[in-house]
Parts: C-alpha cells; structure tokens; sequence
C-alpha cells in the first residue's frame, strides 16, 4: 500500500477515533485518546518514510490529533481542561520514559528474542521524548493560550460566542505548530541528520500540520455538536 495513502487512512482513523472517544466518553475519552497519541508519536517518529514527493518523519498525524483535542476541551468545557490534558499526557510520557528506559537494564534469558530489536528502539527514546516534552508543554500550552486569545477576539468581532470557531481553531493551532515544529526538528534530530534533511523534515511536518489543522476543523464542529446534543461533560 502506498505510504501516501497510509497517511490518509492514519487521518481518517485518528480524528474518526478522536471524536468516536468524545461520543461515548466524554472529556474522560479525550484524556486517554491524548496519552494514547501523545505515547505512540514518540515512537511512531523513529520512523523516515518518503511520501508525497519529501522525506517526512512518522507521528505528525498522531502528534496534530492532540491540538484538535485540546482545542475541543477548550471550546466545548474549559481552559482549564485544555490546560490539564497537556499536563496529565506529560506526567504519562514521563512515565513512560521511565519505565521504557528500565527495560534495558534487565539481564535478559537465553530464550529471548525480542530484547535486541527492544533496546534498539528504546534506546533512542529519551532524547526523542525529552526533546517532545518539552516541545510539547510549549507548543500546547502556547496553542491553549492562543486559542482563548483568538476567541476573545472573535467575540469582540462578531458579538457571538459561537462565531468565528475556524479563526481561533486555526490560527492557535498553525502558529503553535510552527513553533512546536522547528523546535522539535532541531532538539529532536539535530546531529541524526545533515541540514537537507532536516530542512526537508521541518517542511514536510510543518505542511502535515498545516493539513492537518484545516482538515480538523470539521471535526471540532462536529464534537460542539455532539456537546451540544448530548450535553457531554
């Protein structure tokens, strides 16, 4: 299968699962679905595959469904709630690095045959996961921040809270982006790759995340509806 259409298909069941936890569990669904995301992006970036014509690292897909979370949190409950997602999925990677880290410290059996390929992936997994913690506190809290800004803006502009959701959707979570993009590209690969590279992974991440930030926007209205219709809390 094509790794464009993998892509798209990655899309489709990350956001449909987004809103599918949203339905059926509530802000409770989110929190998970944003560990989840947030966990599984740190790994799934150890992986360079060329699509659409550029070198692009994996997890951008992962990483962007966690914007649209909080920006869902944000529109339909509270900042705080936003706020909180971000911290309780960065104590959960902490976490994580912890215990991944101490799985290479175990003296291993004979009969092993998965330590090897274990300890290969793992062991490049704190630099990669500091590196997105610290990102990701940035670029979240900054994309929380930006998106109450926006929508006081909005407010002040259309005399309606409900107006003007595309505006503060896309203009926190693009300029936030952009900022956990370089940021990420360059504590997270810097000396992995020659410059080219790099440069090839910041645009092609970057314009994932400028994909993936219009295309979410159906999405955030179609969670206000759900709140709205079964008065999710």
């Amino acid at each position: 299968m094509p790794n464009e259409l993998l892509i798209i298909l990655s899309f489709l069941i990350t956001y449909g699962g987004v809103v599918a936890f949203y339905r059926f569990f509530g802000k409770t669904g989110l929190l998970a679905f944003n560990i989840l995301a947030t966990i599984l992006a740190n790994i799934e970036v150890l992986l360079l595959v060329r699509a659409f014509g550029v070198e692009m690292t994996l997890g951008n897909v992962l990483f962007a469904s966690t914007f649209l979370i909080t920006d869902i949190l944000s529109e339909n409950h509270s900042r705080k709630d936003a706020n909180k997602a971000v911290v309780i999925s960065t104590l959960c990677s902490i976490m994580f690095v912890v215990l991944s880290q101490m799985w290479l410290l175990y003296s291993l059996s004979e009969n092993d045959w998965a330590g090897e390929a274990i300890h290969t992936i793992f062991s490049s997994t704190p630099r990669i996961v500091c590196a997105s913690l610290a990102v990701y506190l940035v670029s979240q809290l900054t994309d929380v921040w930006l998106y109450h800004k926006w929508w006081d803006w909005c407010r002040k502009r259309f005399g309606d809270e409900k107006k003007g959701l595309w505006i503060r959707n896309n203009g926190s979570t693009m300029i936030s982006q952009l900022i956990n993009t370089f940021l990420y590209t360059v504590l997270a690969f810097y000396g992995t790759y020659d410059v080219k590279t790099l440069v090839s992974i910041f645009i092609s991440s970057y314009l994932i995340y400028v994909c993936t930030s219009l295309l979410d926007t159906p999405f955030v209205y179609w969670c206000r509806s759900i709140h709205e219709k079964h008065n999710i809390e």
